[in-house]
């Protein structure tokens, strides 16, 4: 996976970070930089996806 995007897909996670905290914190789940390892692995992996996917359709537009 490219760096330069694995780093902007963390930029973005982190931006939302503070409410995701805010939602996990109303429903009674501590999160810990332990938990969210996984998760901010995952969503990795869903924004290379998402990026690829719009790549190639932004490549079969033309």
């Amino acid at each position: 996976m490219n760096q330069d995007k694995t780093l902007q897909f963390m930029q973005i996670a982190m931006k939302y970070l503070p409410e995701a905290k805010e939602q996990l914190d109303q429903a009674g789940v501590e999160l810990s930089m332990e938990l969210i390892q996984p998760f901010m692995n995952l969503f990795t992996k869903v924004m290379q996806e998402a990026y690829e996917l719009g790549r190639e359709d932004a490549f079969s537009e033309k």
